[in-house]
């Protein structure tokens, strides 16, 4: 089974949308490949523009926000940037619906926390890296800080979307099933 988890982006805000994670002008590119430096470059944090080419977001695997990430316009470009760019975790509160099932579609974890769960894992300090183990339905969140204890929190996924991301996204589930 695939592996997921890896460095851990923190986008500390509610209702990042679409337009946010792949601007519209980008989506008449015909490849998944072109969106690739453009994942969230018009992204806006306490009113400052995101550093979307930073060393620690280049590095990401997995982005972890708050609630009502994806949405906006139901656009299928906002889940390939996340592939291309080589994140399939991403972490909310909560996220819009057809972006959610659009991330499963793709082969790419959706894990909603609670907010408590997540205040918690926005306090760690220090480069944070994630391991989610889709069996057990846990994930760990591990700090570069030496003396910090390393975080656990489960989610649920219904048993399709666990078996869409297993198999690496729609595609290959139903080549392997039908």
């Amino acid at each position: 089974m695939k592996e997921f988890g890896g460095p851990a982006v923190f986008l500390d805000r509610n209702d990042i949308n679409t337009d946010e994670i792949i601007p519209a002008k980008y989506l008449t590119e015909i490849s998944k490949m072109a969106l690739k430096p453009h994942l969230l470059e018009d992204l806006l944090l306490d009113g400052k523009p995101f550093d979307s080419q930073s060393k620690q977001m280049k590095s990401a695997e997995v982005v972890v926000a708050r609630a009502n990430f994806g949405c906006g316009s139901s656009r299928e470009h906002a889940v390939w940037v996340f592939e291309v760019n080589d994140i399939h975790v991403v972490i909310a509160e909560s996220f819009a619906r057809i972006f959610r099932q659009n991330m499963f579609n793709c082969g790419i974890l959706a894990i909603e926390l609670d907010k408590k769960q997540l205040d918690t894992l926005f306090a760690l300090p220090g480069n944070i890296t994630i391991s989610v183990d889709l069996t057990k339905g846990q994930l760990t969140a591990a700090s570069d800080v030496p003396e910090q204890k390393e975080i656990t929190c489960s989610f649920e996924l219904n048993s399709f979307d666990k078996k869409l991301v297993a198999s690496g996204g729609w595609l290959p589930y139903a080549k392997s099933n039908y």
